[in-house]
């Protein structure tokens, strides 16, 4: 008890003299003429003692309402004594030192900046000046400096900048008065003004006169010396002087000294001091070029190799990379133009825009490559990329508008209702009487195919009939006999169809040249490669752990052939063998390469003879996907580079995987060892191959068919692919196709890889994407589909390669292709792929693919097989596009219940429901969405029936069908983004667009305006799903209720995973449900469900997939930083260093969202 009254009153006793000293001290201020020095020195000696013994004084001091700062800044701008100076500077110095930032922003905030700038203007007047006074005064400004923003024009306008300048330049030797001048400098040289003040009076010279080779002394002074020097060298006026000097190539002397001494690695924050100078001055193009004469790329490849053992070396390695990319000299995009390969001649010209400034340029004009791919530093210093470069985000919030005076509802239509009378045809729902349909309640329709639904696709061989056997196992179809093969047709390309055009002599002329080259060099399947495939059999099983399995079917012979196939020369390896399976046009599949079949299947070929045929069953689980209707469908799909080829995986169809694909966990360093394989390159040009593979604009460039490289092919629906270049034996870059019409907008990719060897890692890089950024770099992968593992009866894409990253290079773009921004680079996508089979034949997308065909035959199978009593199903043509083709518009509700008067009123009064799809071509998972959507709306679901009884569905499903066709990312045929035409859409350019805008006015005008509008997108940064709703200013004037942001649950199903098409059709519908919801909350009267329907309806939301995910999930709008750092800003004078910290670990920096519009995740977005 007596301790802690003693403790108590020794604190009150403190803090009283505490107290009575500053009382004291503000005293004397008042009477500073007429009180002698001794005593404020006794004072401010006293406070001192306290504020350095005692923490509950310097907290007193501090704290929120204390007088002590005041006081004691007062006294000092007061005093003219020595010592006096000297303890109060000691005071602030021990209050600042122990507080911290907070404490030093306190000091900012009651003027001790100008107090202590002009202490010390005044002291530097002494000759000489007192060292004990400087050493403290710059120590105390050093610390304050950096939290006070206009630390440096403050310091200009005093007229202090010179006076650390010139301490430093007459006291070289007086390391202890030097380093807080050199922290001092440090800050100032943070103003770029004030760093080119000093620059013109030799602090760049001074400080090289500071820096030396390595050297166990003063290392504190060298790193303080070189952070400011790399502060200084951030002006372009320095870093030209630090060029002319040489000192580029000094500075890289200085590194190799202490790289090979510092074999201990204590002096790591020197070596990456030297590194951030060496950054500093390659920021300008001079310094870039000193770099590359210095051989400054050799030095720090092979330094950085020399660190990549020792894992606390990262930043050195991390600070190399970056200076390596950036001075890596700027490579031209090796393309003729940037521009389409495909040309297609618009019927109008627009006036302005990029495709009339891309029409309006001259022919001899290079636009690869222009001026400011070599300008000089100004812009590249002034350049800041924040990541948001793409020209999408100026249109990010153009859906929102933010002025009140300007939200009044529009009620004029926009069009005479005259005009918008041509879409009467679109609604016949609204006028028809039901006199002629038979509405007796039925039963319904079960939503399965007929008997040949889920059959098998046949996919005859040479000498065979039609057998009239069928495996119990399997249920057996031919092809139809009006799709007989021609016998002794061999096609360098197997299974796939030659399209010849019908009423077009100069196609056909051309076709059958062709089949004269490809009889020349035909390759056939070998007897024993046929046998092994008269074998296979995609077969669906109840349980899924036999999801499927291989059948076998013996056929007899008949008399009618279903193909023959001859060679000229028998097939060792490869098998290259097509067959015209259509009268007229007709469409060749992807070739079929396979060095033998499994083992379990060889065993067996004795059992059959040649006379089999193969059996491909497509399986029970797609009622959807025909193959023969979808040959017949791209038989009249037009297309800009007239494909003549179907790809295998939109012909077998897709079948979901029977497993969940999480995120691909990233390991540390992937991207760093790419780039330095980049930087390779350079090193070593001689161990570069740089052979053509793949050109399309050079058809005529032919490949050795002997070798062991890959052969890549993209001519045909939806693909992409431009050109590849091999750089060595297994490592390819691959060039994308502009949109036509255009000269960007790469990111969509769908191309064919053959020749493949097991066991070996294909690297593909992607090299002239345009986005800042990519799910790629959080664990996306880009979907391979096997056609020997679609053989194998696993038909599906999957989510496939290691080692994969995207990232900047060395690729310069033009600004012509920049929208006029200059300096600026493309970006790779890089992945490593080992094949699991010889000589497959796989397709890479960048999502997975729905082609406008597929969509077509969708239609087609939905509107066969609905029951026609329930459903009310019509499929329209809405309009056609620039090409040619269809653009489809599609009905969905129920089926009057009788033609009563009242009951067809409540028919034509349901309210509609507008949905769309696909503006976007790349975003491919639309298209799945809406397929889950419309499957789901003609089910025979009671949740679905309830949705056709409460509303009218009006859907397009693909509002951009040329650029889905032609393998466009984001734009149609008019080079234009179809998504920022609806304000004044062109008939003549935006047809779909146009018309789809007149559907809503027509509606507007007989007053029956959608309930809901959804057009569903996807994002290329964004995880999981989401919607992008209207204006909440907006609805408040319309509605005139309060709105706020809508309460939504995420479903934590969709975490983690890759989303595949499962769950892609699973989110359309969900988003069904949804809106049977919001009829219960709008209309609660009108509309009620059974419990049973609502326990239908929960379990459908409520349905997740549980899987956990190994990277870090967040909602915010930027990714999770790595633990490697990447530098998109590479070439940018963007200084924001990564500070060593104690773990030694790097980290890449998350890049803001932009408001982009690619494949990864769907979202639904709300007009």
């Amino acid at each position: 008890m007596n301790k802690v009254k003693t403790t108590s009153e020794k604190s009150l006793t403190n803090n009283s003299r505490i107290v009575g000293l500053l009382a004291q001290l503000e005293k004397i201020n008042s009477e500073s003429l007429l009180v002698e020095a001794d005593t404020a020195r006794y004072v401010t000696s006293k406070i001192l003692h306290l504020a350095q013994s005692q923490e509950k004084t310097r907290k007193e001091m501090t704290a929120k309402g204390s007088p002590a700062i005041e006081v004691i800044l007062s006294t000092l701008e007061n005093t003219r004594d020595l010592q006096t100076t000297l303890n109060i500077l000691n005071i602030l110095i021990e209050l600042v030192s122990v507080g911290g930032g907070r404490k030093a922003s306190v000091l900012v905030s009651k003027g001790g900046t100008q107090i202590l700038l002009q202490l010390l203007l005044s002291a530097s007047k002494d000759s000489p000046p007192n060292e004990e006074l400087m050493v403290q005064l710059h120590f105390l400004l050093a610390k304050i400096g950096p939290k006070d923003k206009k630390f440096g024009v403050k310091a200009r306008i005093s007229g202090t900048l010179n006076i650390s300048l010139n301490l430093v330049k007459q006291n070289l030797q007086n390391h202890r008065l030097i380093l807080p001048c050199l922290q001092v400098l440090r800050v100032y040289s943070a103003n770029s003004v004030n760093a080119v003040s000093l620059g013109k009076n030799g602090v760049v010279e001074l400080m090289f006169k500071i820096i030396g080779p390595f050297s166990k002394k003063n290392t504190g002074l060298m790193k303080v010396a070189l952070d400011t020097l790399a502060a200084l060298l951030k002006s372009k006026t320095n870093a030209r002087r630090a060029v002319d000097r040489g000192y580029v190539h000094v500075l890289l002397t200085i590194y190799v000294d202490w790289h090979r001494h510092d074999s201990r690695h204590r002096h790591m924050l020197i070596r990456k001091g030297i590194l951030q100078c060496i950054k500093s001055v390659t920021n300008i193009k001079l310094g870039r070029k000193a770099f590359i004469d210095a051989n400054g790329m050799k030095i720090l490849y092979n330094t950085s190799q020399d660190c990549l053992a020792v894992r606390t070396l990262d930043p050195l390695v991390n600070t190399s990379s970056l200076i390596m990319r950036k001075c890596f000299p700027k490579n031209r995009l090796p393309l003729p133009t940037i521009k389409s390969t495909f040309h297609f001649q618009l019927p109008v010209i627009p006036i302005s825009g990029p495709v009339a400034q891309m029409y309006s340029l001259p022919p001899e004009v290079d636009d690869v490559v222009d001026e400011s791919d070599d300008n000089d530093d100004i812009e590249t210093e002034s350049e800041i990329e924040n990541e948001n470069e793409d020209k999408d985000q100026l249109f990010k919030n153009d859906d929102i508008e933010t002025d009140i005076n300007k939200l009044k509802p529009r009620q004029e239509l926009g069009r005479p209702i005259e005009e918008l009378k041509m879409y009467e045809q679109f609604f016949p729902e609204l006028a028809d009487n039901f006199k002629d349909y038979d509405l007796v309640s039925k039963e319904p329709k079960p939503f399965a195919s007929d008997a040949n639904l889920g059959g098998p696709i046949v996919v005859p061989t040479a000498g065979e009939e039609q057998s009239v056997e069928a495996n119990h196992s399997v249920k057996g179809i031919t092809m139809k006999e009006s799709n007989h093969l021609q016998a002794g047709e061999c096609n360098k390309r197997p299974a796939f169809l030659d399209l010849p055009k019908k009423d077009s002599n100069k196609d056909n002329i051309q076709q059958q040249s062709d089949q004269k080259k490809l009889l020349s060099s035909c390759q056939c399947l070998s007897y024993e490669i046929v046998k092994g495939l008269d074998r296979i059999t995609l077969q669906n099983t109840s349980k899924n752990e036999q999801y499927y399995k291989t059948g076998c079917v013996t056929k007899k012979e008949s008399k009618t052939s279903l193909t023959s196939l001859t060679c000229n020369k028998p097939c060792q390896h490869v098998s290259s063998c097509g067959s015209v399976l259509f009268e007229g046009r007709s469409v060749q599949l992807g070739k079929l390469c396979f060095t033998g079949v499994d083992p379990e299947e060889e065993d067996d070929s004795s059992s059959h003879s040649s006379g089999e045929q193969v059996m491909l069953e497509v399986p029970d689980i797609l009622p959807l996907h025909d193959p023969d209707l979808y040959i017949e469908i791209v038989k009249n799909t037009k297309s800009v580079p007239e494909y003549s080829e179907v790809a295998y995986p939109d012909y077998f169809g897709h079948i979901p995987p029977p497993f969940k694909e999480p995120i691909l966990e990233r390991p540390y360093g992937v991207q760093r060892t790419k780039i330095s394989q980049d930087i390779e390159r350079l090193i070593h040009q001689n161990d570069i191959i740089d052979r053509i593979m793949y050109d399309l604009d050079n058809p005529s460039y032919s490949v050795p068919e002997e070798g062991e490289f890959l052969k890549f092919n993209s001519k045909f629906e939806s693909g992409n692919l431009r050109k590849v270049i091999q750089i060595r034996k297994n490592e390819y870059d691959l060039i994308l196709n502009s949109d036509i019409n255009s000269n960007h907008y790469h990111q969509w990719f769908y191309f064919e890889v053959s020749g493949m060897r097991p066991g070996i890692g294909y690297r593909f890089n992607i090299i002239n994407c345009e986005k800042s950024n990519s799910q790629f770099n959080y664990g996306m992968q880009p979907l391979m589909y096997s056609v020997q593992e679609a053989l194998n009866s696993r038909p599906w894409w999957t989510r496939v390669g290691t080692d994969i990253c995207y990232y900047k290079n060395h690729f310069a773009r033009s600004s012509i292709a920049a929208g006029g921004q200059k300096g600026k680079s493309y970006y790779t996508i890089t992945f490593t792929v080992n094949f699991p089979h010889k000589d497959d034949v796989c397709y890479f997308a960048y999502h997975y693919p729905y082609t406008y065909s597929t969509l077509r035959m969708h239609l087609q199978k939905l509107e066969s097989m609905h029951n026609p009593q329930q459903i009310y199903f019509r499929q329209d043509m809405l309009c056609e596009t620039l090409s040619g083709n269809s653009c489809p518009l599609v009905t969905i509700t129920a089926m009057p219940e009788s033609n009563y008067y009242e009951h067809i009123c409540q028919f034509r009064n349901r309210p509609y429901i507008f949905l769309s799809a696909r503006v976007h071509p790349g975003e491919t998972n639309a298209s799945w969405v809406m397929k889950g959507t419309l499957e789901y709306l003609m089910s025979n679901n009671p949740t679905a029936q309830s949705l056709r009884e409460s509303y009218i569905f009006k859907i397009v499903p693909m509002l951009n069908p040329d650029g889905v066709i032609n393998g466009n990312h984001r734009c149609s045929l008019s080079g234009e983004d179809l998504n920022r035409q609806w304000q004044n859409p062109n008939p003549d350019l935006h047809p779909t667009i146009y018309h789809a805008k007149g559907l809503l006015q027509y509606l507007a005008a007989i007053k029956h305006l959608p309930l809901v509008y959804c057009d569903y997108h996807g994002h290329s940064r964004k995880k999981n799903v989401f919607m992008y709703g209207c204006s909440i200013k907006e609805t408040v004037w319309h509605t005139n209720v309060s709105a706020a942001s809508c309460d939504l649950i995420e479903d934590l199903g969709y975490r983690g995973l890759q989303i595949g098409t499962r769950e892609l059709e699973e989110m359309g519908a969900k988003f069904c449900v949804g809106l049977l919801r919001l009829k219960r909350l709008t209309s609660p009267l009108e509309f009620s469900l059974p419990s049973s329907l609502l326990d239908i309806e929960n379990e459908l939301i409520e349905s997740s997939c549980k899987v956990t995910s190994p990277t870090t999930y967040v909602l915010d709008e930027d990714e999770p930083r790595f633990l490697e750092e990447v530098d998109y800003s590479a070439e940018s004078n963007d200084e924001q260093d990564i500070e060593l910290a104690d773990n030694a670990g790097d980290y890449e920096p998350s890049v803001p969202e932009e408001g982009l519009s690619d494949s990864e995740m769907t979202r639904t977005h709300l007009p």
